[in-house]
């Protein structure tokens, strides 16, 4: 069963993915379920198609592309919940899930670390140290005859 579900996905305070660009599918979950597993389609997959979205700017697409570069099929990026027994609870997880996934996609890099040495004196410490285990070693040997 394919459908859509009104309701947009946020994924952070600027950037919110609009209901109509999102496909919802819907099936039976595997595993133990009771009664109602046979009737019940819980399993939740979400879909959005990146590459076809203008929601984006160039840059963050590229760079969510090349972050989901192995999650994403001819451009779509799909998100699967099965581990609820409701299929609303199924909904809300894939909705998070996927306002992750593209939070992290999209995130900056890191800033890059800007290598120094070590202090004089935390040398020292630690020169220091190494001797002072050394000599306790070196006096539990005890005298050789």
């Amino acid at each position: 069963m394919l459908g859509r579900v009104l309701e947009d996905v946020r994924v952070n305070e600027r950037l919110t993915i609009p209901a109509a660009e999102l496909s919802w599918r819907f099936s039976r979950s595997s595993g133990p379920g009771g009664q109602g597993v046979n009737t019940t389609d819980s399993r939740v997959e979400l879909s959005w198609n990146l590459l076809a979205s203008g929601l984006l700017p160039p840059a963050l697409k590229e760079r969510a592309v090349e972050r989901l570069g192995n999650r994403l099929v001819d451009g779509v990026l799909t998100i699967t919940a099965s581990e609820h027994r409701s299929q609303l609870r199924n909904r809300e997880a894939a909705g998070e899930r996927l306002a992750a996934r593209v939070a992290e996609a999209i995130a900056p890099p890191p800033r890059q670390r800007r290598p120094t040495k070590p202090s004089r004196g935390s040398v020292e410490r630690r020169i220091g140290e190494k001797k002072r285990r050394a000599q306790i070693k070196r006096n539990r040997r005890g005298e050789m005859d």
